[in-house]
């Protein structure tokens, strides 16, 4: 990977929103760098969470770069978020 996943990713972003998509929709939502594309998040969160992502969807507001990722079907967002902290 050319680019370091730590450099890519900074941290989940949660809010009441957010959680309801770990719990419906099986989506983690996290702050990345601007100059990132959907591959490098990809990635990224594949190499520092050893999970799998299906689909990575980007967004740019206020706060920064945000990226929605989907996770496969045979990971868990809600066992990844307690990893991560999230709860």
């Amino acid at each position: 990977m050319s680019k370091d996943p730590y450099n890519v990713v900074f941290h989940p972003h949660v809010t009441e929103k957010t959680m309801n998509l770990m719990t419906k929709e099986n989506k983690l939502e996290f702050i990345v760098d601007r100059r990132a594309n959907k591959k490098d998040v990809k990635l990224a969160i594949e190499a520092l969470y050893e999970v799998k992502v299906a689909a990575v969807n980007t967004f740019i507001n206020r706060e920064g770069k945000h990226a929605i990722v989907k996770l496969a079907k045979d990971f868990s967002a809600e066992d990844l978020g307690m990893r991560i902290g999230v709860f």
